[in-house]
């Protein structure tokens, strides 16, 4: 059960929580860039940027690893694609983003402590920054990484993830570990469908089941992210809403598909329609 100050996201309170309305043209809906990928991991940057896409997002750049980026500008024609490293090019498109999420298909922490640095000199004091599974191990050995840069921070940690960042066990209680890490990195953490923030407030989403803990799934979460972040949503509500169009996603695919059954690029397709029908 929730504890009496947790508020559970349902349908209602979204409601009563409204998604900024999209008005004009791509630029008013933000740029995202997805900065990640490894040579043998980068369909997770595909992930995160067409999420970003389906959650609202105006504009997609990618920042990939440089043997994969004529492949990944294929798969994704509607994205810019730079490959890496490149760091005048980086810098450039970290500094005009609106939007950065860092980590997707990472696989080294020294590697991603780099591109953090990197990106988050270059980008603008109002940008929202993502941050998700090797930024969060390279955040969990420098947190001074995020120091002095834009402080519209989610983290999107998943169980073990989390545990990096805390050192220690989660626990059972993951409104607390979530509520202990909003405290200790100053940014909005949403862990596994709770949502915490540094002055305390705290939501669960009661809608994920295990079919969620799918290989991909938690690129697709930060990509909702940082598309509602690009739309012009704070971080709260970015986490919250995106956490509830993560899980019932995977509402919809189970009858198709049984609990367990469905891939996260299938995910993916659920979004868009999901925001649209709360």
């Amino acid at each position: 059960m929730p504890s009496p100050s947790e508020v559970v996201i349902t349908p209602h309170v979204l409601r009563e929580w409204p998604l900024p309305d999209p008005q004009g043209d791509k630029e008013s809906r933000g740029t995202v860039l997805v900065v990640g990928g490894s040579r043998t991991t980068p369909g997770a940057v595909l992930l995160a940027g067409v999420a970003a896409l389906r959650a609202g997002a105006g504009r997609l750049q990618l920042a990939v690893e440089e043997s994969t980026a004529i492949a990944l500008s294929i798969a994704v024609p509607e994205a810019k694609v730079i490959g890496l490293p490149d760091d005048g090019a980086l810098a450039e498109l970290a500094g005009s983003a609106d939007v950065l999420a860092i980590g997707p298909g990472l696989n080294d922490i020294e590697g991603a402590a780099r591109l953090m640095g990197q990106v988050l000199r270059a980008a603008r004091p109002e940008a929202g920054v993502v941050l998700d599974a090797y930024a969060l191990g390279a955040l969990s050995k420098d947190p001074k990484l995020i120091a002095g840069g834009p402080d519209r921070i989610v983290l999107t940690p998943n169980i073990t993830e989390a545990e990096v960042l805390l050192g220690r066990a989660p626990g059972d209680d993951l409104t607390a570990a979530a509520r202990t890490l909003a405290e200790r990195y100053a940014a909005t953490v949403s862990l596994y469908g709770h949502v915490a923030v540094p002055d305390g407030r705290v939501w669960r989403e009661e809608s994920g089941d295990a079919g969620l803990g799918t290989s991909g799934s938690g690129d697709v979460r930060a990509g909702i992210v940082a598309g509602l972040l690009a739309r012009g949503c704070d971080p709260a509500q970015a986490a919250c809403w995106g956490a509830f169009a993560h899980a019932v996603s995977g509402q919809r695919l189970a009858p198709r598909y049984g609990r367990t059954g469905f891939l996260a690029r299938e995910l993916v397709d659920e979004v868009a329609y999901t925001i649209a029908t709360v």
